[in-house]
């Protein structure tokens, strides 16, 4: 066999190696950022199965804060229909607020924050937050990673094999949280 066959064949076996094992990486990469998305919207789910038990809760007393309750329902629903990482984004800015809403006027009624149940669904709130929080970390970890794969040498030539960047998971008002909080004396 001449040395210029051995050389052409082990140039492609390779280079078949190569796109292999990048191929098989970004299909690793997509199925991790599959899993995180997953991961939040079973945490998305399991925090509005926990809403309505909130309002109730609030309601008994304070019946007269009708459209609070009515804009925390359609938050809720908005989160529950968001189809894409964007749109799931911004339905969380109105949830958050809408419920800043409903514990506000939890503030003013001393009773209720006495409640048990309603203490026991303020700490329930606050976990599921918390691991909504880890979730999005991981999610954006993932994409990072997936978007970072997709647009290296020499993927880029082959058009990330198909593979599409995916958004961030963002906190909607970045801006809030980068600015230091004013303090005044």
């Amino acid at each position: 066999m001449p040395i210029w066959l051995i050389v052409v064949l082990c140039v492609a076996l390779v280079l078949v190696a190569f796109v292999w094992g990048t191929y098989n990486k970004l299909v690793t990469l997509n199925e991790r950022v599959n899993e995180a998305w997953s991961d939040i919207t079973v945490q998305l789910k399991y925090r509005a199965d926990l809403i309505p038990n909130v309002v109730e809760a609030v309601k008994g007393y304070a019946k007269h804060e009708k459209s609070a309750f009515e804009d925390v329902t359609k938050a809720r629903a908005a989160v529950m229909g968001a189809k894409s990482v964007k749109s799931a984004a911004e339905a969380e800015k109105s949830l958050e607020s809408a419920l800043g809403k409903i514990f506000a006027i939890a503030e003013a009624y001393p009773e209720l924050k006495a409640n048990e149940n309603f203490k026991e669904l303020q700490l329930q709130l606050q976990d599921v937050e918390d691991k909504i929080q880890a979730a999005r970390r991981f999610y954006n970890a993932g994409a990072k990673e997936l978007n970072t794969k997709i647009k290296q040498f020499p993927i880029n030539l082959f058009g990330g094999f198909g593979f599409k960047k995916r958004d961030y998971f963002e906190v909607a008002d970045r801006q809030k949280l980068e600015d230091a909080p004013e303090v005044k004396f």
